[in-house]
């Protein structure tokens, strides 16, 4: 599999994925969407060939290589989709021709002391031997702790001036994802070794965080359900949260339960609602709205009961 041409709206197509369009995507190790072997890890005592070769041994999607050196290209060539110019090395001007010139799309990680400018002259430099599909990625610098400091509002910076797709490196702390997501990154990078459960934890904040901060425009039946999907997985929690707040109410009034519904208050809602979601309208809403709100009654009810009981 190969990355495609760099597409519309500044995207990356990595594979089936498009980075910079549509969803977040999740780059790291099982449960992923695409998969990324460290070279550097092994210190050039495994080629690239066997590396991508294990990896596909259960997995048919996107493979992105970090090279330990010019002597790992070739492989990475023939095996692998992308090449991910690691922030030890995004100075190494030579590698990075080197790696432009293979004609794969390049994730480009900015080493912790690099400017913007510093960072986006890397992709200049791809762009210079014929490469225009770069992907940015953010990597922030690694805490005493082992943990990740992202500079979020640099990588917001980078979107912005150089119209391309940017990833956030997250480490080994998908605590990050929700924030990086909020931010307006493309993509999460995880690190090659991250479980499935870190991963998981990942995509949640794509579907959750992204649902409202990120728009979408499928066009597709697949991708338009695919995107409704995480509307509503953000709708499914934030109705859990709304309920509990409900019950605290009810606790909290001196008339609870249908009685105590407030019509003026609950009107002042759905106007105020209307202003946010114009298309819908006041009618519309209000409808919805008092469906949540009896939703919310009659599960303070059913607890208060079973409390007494």
């Amino acid at each position: 599999m190969s990355l495609t041409a760099r597409l519309e709206r500044g995207a990356v197509g990595l594979g089936t994925l498009a980075v910079g369009a549509g969803p977040v995507v999740v780059i790291g190790g099982a449960g992923a969407d695409a998969r990324w072997i460290n070279l550097r890890d092994h210190h050039g005592r495994v080629p690239a060939a066997e590396s991508v070769a294990a990896v596909r041994a259960d997995w048919s999607g996107p493979v992105l290589v970090e090279p330990f050196s010019a002597a790992d290209l070739p492989e990475i060539a023939a095996n692998a989709a992308g090449v991910v110019v690691g922030a030890a090395w995004m100075q190494d001007f030579q590698l990075v021709r080197a790696v432009a010139r293979l004609g794969l799309p390049v994730v480009v990680q900015r080493a912790p002391s690099a400017t913007l400018e510093e960072w986006l002259a890397i992709a200049d430099y791809c762009v210079a031997e014929g490469n225009d599909s770069v992907v940015l990625c953010e990597s922030g610098s690694r805490t005493h702790l082992g943990g990740v400091t992202l500079d979020l509002a640099l990588m917001r910076a980078a979107r912005e001036k150089s119209g391309r797709p940017v990833l956030a490196d997250l480490g080994g702390d998908p605590a990050l994802a929700a924030a990086a997501v909020a931010a307006g990154a493309d993509g999460l990078l995880l690190s090659p070794g991250s479980t499935e459960q870190e991963a998981l934890a990942a995509h949640e904040a794509v579907k959750i965080v992204g649902a409202v901060t990120r728009r979408e425009d499928p066009d597709s039946l697949l991708t338009a359900r695919d995107a409704i999907d995480r509307v509503d997985a953000a709708l499914a929690v934030l109705l859990e949260r709304r309920a509990e707040l409900a019950g605290t109410i009810q606790r909290l009034k001196p008339v609870g339960g249908f009685a105590g519904r407030d019509m003026d208050r609950e009107r002042r809602l759905v106007a105020d609602m209307a202003r946010r979601a114009p298309t819908l309208g006041e009618d519309r809403l209000a409808l919805i709205m008092n469906a949540v709100i009896e939703a919310g009654l009659h599960l303070a009810e059913e607890r208060m009961t079973t409390h007494r009981g």
